[in-house]
């Protein structure tokens, strides 16, 4: 579970409702469907327009990235794994890569042995799993465009959203209690545009870009240890090359293992 979003979502929501009690509004005035409708309906409309439905299908799995995380290397998992295998192949020869290579349950460090273990050279093996490594950064990329621009369209149409309710308030000059409560009504809808896109859809954006950024780290620290297994690095030198990821407060050395 990714904990900081449920946090966030909580913490957003808590900060809007006390915040209007104590400045005294009714926080009942946040029920208008109208408002909603405008800015749930009218920033998925906006994002149809703006995207192709192949990159919206991932919408789904991005919101589910956001809320229960993605499951990646741990570092220092990283570090063990070829520490274990730089010494299996020390013992075994190359066939010891290629076993361990199918007990990984992670594609890219299987594939990345596997190029490892039929003895691709270095140069060939950078070029292969850098370009996985930027088409990766790619996807990643579009899929946070995607909130990014949401952030961008949802405020616009709090400002619609105010409009329309103060055309509506206009038809009621004439009575002034349902004046106030139509003009009232009116910026709920900016409200509404202000809070996901500044609360919800630039933040998403943010956070798909640093686990992105996570995952990038971990799959070159992966490439690092497969180069230094192809040169035939012991298991020190691999060591000593991998710490270099992690900060020097996670690291646990070989005596503490």
């Amino acid at each position: 579970m990714e904990k900081s979003t449920l946090i966030g979502l909580i913490g957003g929501v808590a900060a809007v409702g006390v915040g209007m009690a104590l400045k005294g509004a009714d926080p009942h005035a946040l029920i208008n469907p109208a408002a909603f409708l405008i800015i749930i309906a009218g920033t998925a409309a906006a994002l149809f327009n703006a995207f192709p439905m192949k990159q919206l299908k991932k919408f789904p799995a991005l919101l589910k990235i956001l809320m229960i995380g993605k499951p990646v290397m741990k570092k220092q998992e990283v570090l063990d794994t070829f520490m274990e295998i730089a010494k299996l192949a020390k013992k075994e020869g190359p066939m010891a890569i290629e076993k361990k290579a199918n007990e990984m349950s992670d594609p890219f460090f299987r594939s990345t042995l596997i190029l490892v273990a039929d003895g691709i050279n270095a140069d060939t093996i950078a070029e292969i799993v850098e370009s996985d490594i930027k088409q990766m950064e790619e996807r990643h990329r579009s899929g946070a465009q995607i909130f990014a621009q949401a952030g961008m369209y949802a405020p616009t149409l709090g400002v619609l959203g105010a409009v329309i309710g103060l055309i509506a308030a206009l038809g009621n000059l004439s009575d002034i209690d349902k004046l106030g409560h139509s003009i009232a009504a009116a910026f709920v809808a900016t409200l509404l545009g202000i809070f996901t896109g500044y609360v919800c859809w630039h933040p998403f954006a943010n956070k798909l870009k640093q686990l992105s950024a996570e995952e990038v780290e971990i799959k070159k620290m992966i490439l690092e240890g497969a180069l230094a297994l192809q040169s035939g690095a012991s298991s020190v030198i691999i060591e000593s090359k991998l710490q270099a990821f992690i900060p020097v407060s996670e690291r646990v050395t070989s005596n503490e293992r």
